[in-house]
């Protein structure tokens, strides 16, 4: 670069030409980076603008060292040199510095070096004394490389801790091309391989496939879309990711597949996953892996039982991977505010740890920053660390003094989960035949807009020369934006089906003139006289079309009898194995929706009324029939429980846990304030209320 500059002209193009004749002079490996960088076509612009050689100038001027080596300046002056960690440095801040000018969201790119530094202790202290004699480190959205890089200064630095002896090597993956280039190159400055970091998206391409790796570090973008690398990883509902495949106990213990895949909106959990896909068995590496990833609020707590994101917490903990969470300070990184936590999972627990979890609380642990940073205007101080690190690691429960400090409770895994139970009440019906009811019947539910309009339109014209108004419906249809499909406009301009939805308003009208209009209280004998009817016409109304007529001229009402689904006989062996199924004696079946008749061995069941449906959220640790007895049956009767719908979910919530009630203060204190603030106003506050 200084034959370069010595060597240069006032010529653009020859500078231009020399300059790019020197960037291809590179190995391949910075030429990538070089490439991903966008810097020749930079340097064209540089060129064009005619500032290539101000530029230059600055780069090898003798004022500045840009080399490994101390130098002297002209005048004498002892210049240090830019280490590998102060070319880190320049990098962190450049990176922060384009995240605060481009808005970029949560966690995308930098990590502050405290929370780095919390979670290599977190990660290598309970193991600094068994490490393995090659430690393969991988971060799967490594962005600048910062994690990586300082894990290993970690784990290697001399005067540190661990010290540690082996060999480290480093794999990582990032999806943009410039921080993907700003890491490659920061491993060839500190003498690691860069053939270990890749380029591209994580989730849609398994890069590191058929290999694990003992430690894995992350801070994944949260509350971004992954919904353009949805169809690499789902097939309509099939999951197609071996990643994303798990296998997952329904309530009754029977193994079934479950899907392991978040909302749309929000990727960050397959991170995680990617990061348990990576963990060491423990047949092949006795030591196992251990794993530390940055998640906002939502990994914790969103998706309901049976969703992608509830399952993901249950296959974690159920498998008894996570030992530990922990609630960092609002405001800590760069470009976000919002609260963070850092997941700590391993796949060899210590004895002591099994079958159990940690929370820490060390959101009111920190110190102000004299300048924010950005959005950050705190940090953690080394002691801060240290608590911390010492909490995890004797794995202690600790009290909050008072608002602030740290506050760490440990649980049982089962504590974070819950049965989702359905619980269902019956339909009760009243019918009524009315010449406006069954009039709903000359539309087709699904098209009832467009029909009910044309039909005012050209009344029975419909139904003898519905071809002239076909253009007239479509076009009203797309002018108020109706956006039927092409099988929906095919039936709204079908003679057929116009003549279908009149058959049926005429045998509507047959049934009224029968039954009469009088109104039921109890629908199983309206549906009754509606069936000896139609049996002794001969009707052919199909089952569909039947009902139909029976929803068009009945609703609910609480005050009517219920409708009953069936009889069902229960005896013997029939009996024994539904008692087995629902863990229950016979005494108890009618919370199970099985309602005993006059006659032995005969049950009722009651039709279910979709819109009193219910769920109630019981923890795993609860009876669900117990629960049921005593927060459900006093208040509705009527209810009973469908175990067959049960679902089992898990989520993790820190304000329940460590949420500390402040009491009100008195009126007679707020009193004494406004009086305070209002000898200061000179009783202004006095005379508006003509005191």
């Amino acid at each position: 670069m200084q034959r370069l500059h010595d060597t240069a002209t006032n010529n653009q193009q020859i500078l231009q030409a020399n300059f790019e004749e020197y960037l291809n002079g590179f190995s391949p490996n910075v030429r990538e980076i070089i490439d991903k960088f966008k810097l020749k076509s930079q340097v064209r612009h540089m060129a064009a603008k005619d500032v290539l050689l101000n530029v230059l100038e600055k780069f090898t001027s003798s004022y500045i060292n840009l080399t490994p080596f101390e130098k002297l300046d002209p005048e004498g002056r002892k210049l240090p040199p830019l280490s590998n960690l102060g070319m880190g440095y320049v990098f962190e801040e450049l990176i922060r510095k384009f995240n605060e000018d481009n808005n970029e969201e949560a966690g995308e790119h930098f990590t502050p070096r405290e929370v780095i530094d919390l979670m290599t202790h977190v990660i290598f202290d309970p193991i600094k004394d068994d490490l393995p004699p090659v430690m393969t480190i991988y971060d799967p959205a490594c962005g600048s490389g910062g994690m990586l890089t300082e894990s290993q200064n970690f784990i290697k630095d001399e005067e540190g801790e661990i010290r540690a002896k082996g060999d480290v090597y480093l794999f990582g993956k990032e999806i943009n091309d410039e921080t993907y280039a700003i890491c490659k190159s920061d491993m060839m400055i500190k003498g690691n391989n860069p053939e270990n970091i890749r380029v591209g998206s994580t989730l849609s391409t398994d890069e590191f496939a058929g290999k694990t790796f003992d430690f894995m570090l992350s801070n994944p973008p949260y509350g971004k879309s992954w919904a353009s690398e949805q169809k690499y990883i789902k097939d309509g509902k099939d999951i197609i990711d071996p990643r994303f495949q798990i296998t997952l106990r329904d309530y009754w213990g029977n193994e079934e597949p479950a899907d392991a895949t978040p909302r749309s909106s929000d990727g960050q959990l397959l991170f995680l996953m990617e990061m348990v896909n990576k963990m060491k068995p423990l047949d092949k590496s006795p030591r196992g892996s251990r794993v530390a990833s940055v998640h906002n609020g939502s990994s914790l707590f969103t998706g309901d039982a049976g969703g992608g994101e509830s399952n993901i917490r249950r296959y974690i903990i159920e498998n008894d991977w996570l030992e530990a969470i922990i609630q960092l300070p609002n405001n800590l990184f760069y470009n976000t505010g919002i609260t963070t936590y850092i997941w700590v999972l391993s796949n060899r627990k210590a004895p002591h740890r099994q079958g159990k979890v940690q929370l820490i609380d060390a959101g009111q642990l920190y110190r102000k920053l004299r300048k924010n940073l950005g959005n950050k205007n705190c940090e953690f101080a080394p002691e801060h660390i240290r608590e911390i690190v010492n909490v995890y690691t004797q794995m202690q429960a600790v009290e909050r003094p008072g608002d602030e400090g740290l506050a760490a409770q440990v649980f049982d895994n089962r504590d974070f989960g819950y049965y989702k139970v359905t619980v269902e009440r019956p339909k009760r019906l009243k019918a009524q035949f009315s010449t406006e009811r069954i009039e709903e019947l000359r539309f087709d539910k699904s098209l009832r807009e467009p029909m009910q309009w044309a039909y005012e339109q050209w009344g029975e014209e419909v139904y003898t020369h519905l071809a002239q108004h076909e253009k007239a419906m479509t076009d009203w249809c797309e002018k108020n934006e109706l956006n039927l499909n092409t099988k929906q406009l095919k039936t709204l301009t079908s003679p057929a089906a116009w003549q279908k939805q009149r058959d049926l308003l005429t045998a509507a009208a047959q049934l009224m003139q029968a039954i009469g209009t009088d109104e039921y209280n109890d629908f199983n004998v309206f549906k009754k006289e509606i069936d000896a009817e139609l049996k002794a016409a001969k009707s052919k109304l199909s089952a569909s079309e039947k009902n139909a007529i029976l929803n068009a001229v009945s609703w609910y009402d609480a005050t009517a009898e219920k409708v009953v689904k069936g009889i069902t006989k229960l005896t013997g062996d029939k009996l024994d194995a539904l008692l087995a199924h629902l863990g229950c004696d016979e005494s108890q079946l009618t919370d199970y929706g099985y309602f005993a008749t006059d006659k032995k061995g005969e049950y009722l069941e009651y039709e279910t009324e979709s819109d009193l449906r219910d769920t109630e959220n019981v923890p795993l640790k609860e009876n669900i029939h117990a629960y049921f007895l005593r927060e459900v049956k006093p208040h509705v009767a009527e209810a009973w429980l469908n175990l067959d719908a049960t679902k089992i979910g898990y989520e993790i919530s820190f304000n329940k846990y460590f949420y500390r009630h402040k009491p009100l203060r008195s009126l007679e204190e707020v009193g004494a304030d406004i009086l305070q603030l209002d000898a200061e106003s000179d009783g202004l506050i006095r005379e508006i209320l003509g005191l």
